[in-house]
């Protein structure tokens, strides 16, 4: 009697077993035909599109909606060397990777080069929403900025900011 039962039991172990099996195999083989059937893109820096944002910037969208609650994107801020960028907070965390150039940046309500620290290619800086911060290129400098939207520039004074070349003022 022992005997049948422990055999029915390495029976229904065994097939518990295969069954388990078989799941992973067949979630596995779900998961590789959504990762093949996944396109991916790659975006090539000569298809950007820029835009002049202030003077001596530009902006392209990379990935995303910059505008979408709560949706992740990529954006690219190109500046001329020199170019400065206003003391400025953003309503959403801003996470940036200096991919040329030179970018330094300064936390505070007024543009100070006193305070601004260097950031060279390869540099990361994760900057808390809400937090005063400056900027200003050395060399042509290109940033690459991530987050969740939406990704908005809310200038500390207004007045500090110049527009782009041939902007209606």
């Amino acid at each position: 009697m022992n005997r049948i039962r422990g055999s029915a039991l390495c029976v229904v172990l065994a097939a518990i077993i295969l069954l388990g099996v078989g799941g992973m195999r067949s979630a596995r083989a779900n998961a590789q035909e959504k990762a093949e059937g996944a396109a991916h893109k790659i975006v090539r820096s000569g298809d950007l599109k820029w835009t002049p944002i202030i003077k001596g910037c530009d902006i392209a969208g990379v990935s995303g909606d910059m505008n979408a609650d709560g949706q992740p994107f990529v954006l690219r801020l190109r500046c001329a060397d020199g170019s400065k960028v206003p003391a400025h907070w953003h309503p959403t965390d801003e996470n940036v990777t200096v991919l040329r150039g030179v970018f330094l940046v300064g936390m505070g309500d007024k543009f100070d080069e006193t305070k601004l620290q260097a950031m060279n290619v390869g540099n990361f800086v994760a900057m808390p929403k809400e937090a005063r911060h400056f900027a200003m290129s050395k060399g042509d400098t290109i940033v690459q900025v991530h987050g969740m939207g939406p990704f908005k520039v809310n200038w500390v004074n207004a007045a500090d900011v110049e527009p782009p070349a041939g902007a209606k003022q």
